[in-house]
């Protein structure tokens, strides 16, 4: 029988718990729903994992921190000890998390108060990818991952003959939610840090950044600037308030800002000269990535602020060849940096599922995220969804 797939609780993303502790401080007590969703088409139906999904989500509760774990928390010089003493008592509560099948659609649905269920994500999603990749052909698929893995290392170092540049090029491993395995994940993790240190920067992944000596990477998703959408502020008014909700929180640490909850251009009317000065940067994750950069670039130059002293974080579904060029395009003018996932993760020969665990409600409020790429956008209230598009002039899908 296969072990279970979570490992430990630390094996998510760093921004679960970067968001997990400023909303504990700031709002202890929202309520939300998460709800699960396949983008693509599987090549069996996903409601046929549901047993094991079922299994695999009781061992999540049954887990807790371990001492060593705590501890590493603890060593992050932005995690404060409260939080941290939070979680030496915290566990998952199996009530707060539904899975059952409808038809061949696998439905998993968390809900309860934002603190309790916000951290199944990440488990939840790479979750449903092993058992999903357990059902293929192991031996053949990572033999071609392999072969994979060793041409990505070998054009990092051809790309090491090109001509210095003013910023260098630096990548982290984005891949734990859509990997093909843990095992896979951790071979891939060490090969890039032990054979292009001097690219590979980082991991998302917690555990595996305290297993392998590496630094953990993350600031914000979506989420967190959703949920401001229900905190009682003016509509208009969210992004300012979860901005500097994320300022007085950490105070110069963790300084990438996300600018796609309601598109880059209302993103940027809020981001005025005084978050443009606190933040050291801003993240990328949907619309043409050139685009975006400019616009940064251009909305940098409009606040006499040098560009050099920022950074651009580019993730939206990279590969090593796309980060390469957008490295090309603007590393002489602004600092960048690439957080690649699935091509790094799960690139074996197989098609990977594009599963998302996305917030669609807080506070008994439906919350949107309003993407520059229009099969990104979330929210199952279209007249909520008018309501935003029309607060924050953002133009109509196609």
């Amino acid at each position: 029988m296969n072990q279970p797939i979570i490992r430990s609780l630390l094996e998510t993303d760093l921004y679960k718990f970067t968001m997990w502790q400023a909303l504990l401080h700031g709002h202890p007590n929202s309520h939300t729903e998460y709800e699960f969703v396949c983008r693509n088409t599987p090549a069996f139906p996903l409601a046929d994992l549901r047993e094991e999904v079922e299994r695999e989500l009781d061992h999540l509760c049954s887990m807790s921190f371990r001492d060593d774990e705590l501890n590493y928390l603890r060593s992050l010089r932005y995690m404060k000890s409260d939080f941290v003493d939070f979680l030496t008592v915290f566990r998952f509560q199996r009530k707060f998390i539904e899975v059952r099948s409808d038809g061949d659609t696998l439905v998993i649905h968390a809900s309860g108060p934002q603190v309790h269920v916000m951290g199944f994500e990440i488990y939840v999603l790479y979750i449903v990818n092993e058992l999903y990749f357990r059902r293929f052909d192991q031996a053949a698929a990572l033999a071609e991952g392999r072969q994979r893995l060793a041409a990505k290392i070998a054009a990092l170092k051809a790309f090491s003959a090109e001509p210095a540049r003013r910023f260098p090029f630096e990548f982290s491993d984005f891949g734990t939610r859509r990997r093909f395995s843990g095992a896979w994940h951790d071979e891939v993790v060490q090969r890039l840090a032990r054979e292009v240190p001097e690219y590979f920067k980082g991991t998302s992944n917690v555990y595996q950044a305290m297993r392998f000596g590496l630094i953990p990477i993350g600031t914000m998703a979506h989420e967190y600037m959703q949920s401001f959408q229900a905190f009682g502020v003016r509509l208009r008014d969210f992004q300012k308030a979860s901005l500097e909700a994320w300022v007085q929180e950490y105070r110069g640490d963790l300084g990438v800002a996300l600018t796609d909850v309601v598109g880059m251009d209302a993103f940027l009317d809020d981001f005025d000269l005084y978050f443009a000065k606190l933040f050291d940067g801003l993240r990328h994750d949907s619309g043409d990535p050139v685009v975006w950069g400019e616009k940064a670039i251009a909305h940098y130059a409009a606040l006499r602020i040098d560009a050099g002293t920022k950074r651009l974080v580019f993730s939206d579904g990279l590969n090593l060849d796309s980060a390469i060029a957008l490295y090309r395009h603007f590393a002489d003018r602004i600092m960048t940096g690439f957080g690649i996932g699935t091509h790094l993760t799960n690139d074996v020969g197989l098609a990977p599922l594009n599963i998302v665990m996305k917030l669609v409600c807080c506070n008994g409020q439906s919350v949107a995220k309003l993407s520059d790429s229009p099969g990104k956008t979330v929210c199952k209230d279209e007249t909520f969804l008018a309501y935003l598009r029309q607060v924050f002039n953002h133009p109509a899908a196609a």
